[in-house]
């Protein structure tokens, strides 16, 4: 199976190319990073729930998890400004090539009634935002022994100019779009 990074150089600049006309590769949009986080409920005291949480992601992402504070205090949800309230991973550069290998080819089919993502999902800045409710299907994360299942979102932001720019190279690419 040729690695994403190697088919975007070999196969999506060349087509890129031709279809909208590029006059240079570094004009071709790219995928710049991928954005990773969950959140959770702050009203939970319990340490331990989120060092499990962080531990899933560290281990879907293969990176470290960075922490999201509550930016001000909002009464009707109980939280206060500077309470964590989620985890955030930024991937680039290879990490992030490796885990849209996976999500691609492995966790994304693993999802239950899964028919392709729609690309109602692309907006018109040409980014993709995918919804994921269980972390249960990446093959990093043991079904039998996780406690608790959470949801994430995966943002994967791309250099493309508008809509059409990036359904083209996301499709180039072997997204599974509708």
């Amino acid at each position: 199976m040729i690695r994403l990074k190697e088919k975007y150089v070999k196969e999506v600049i060349p087509a890129m190319k031709e279809k909208f006309g590029y006059q240079n590769d570094l004009a071709v949009p790219k995928i710049v990073k991928v954005v990773v986080n969950t959140g959770f409920n702050p009203n939970i005291k319990d340490e331990k729930r989120r060092q499990e949480v962080a531990h899933d992601l560290a281990l879907i992402t293969g990176q470290k998890t960075k922490s999201s504070p509550a930016k001000k205090a909002i009464s009707s949800f109980k939280t206060r400004q500077g309470m964590i309230i989620g985890l955030t991973v930024t991937l680039r550069g290879q990490r992030m090539y490796d885990f849209l290998d996976r999500l691609i080819h492995v966790a994304l089919p693993r999802g239950r009634d899964f028919h392709g993502l729609a690309e109602e999902n692309i907006d018109q800045a040409g980014n993709l935002n995918v919804g994921i409710k269980e972390q249960i299907i990446f093959p990093e994360i043991a079904a039998e022994s996780t406690k608790n299942i959470f949801g994430l979102e995966v943002a994967v932001v791309t250099s493309a100019k508008n809509h059409q720019q990036g359904v083209a190279l996301l499709k180039l690419l072997g997204f599974p779009l509708k």
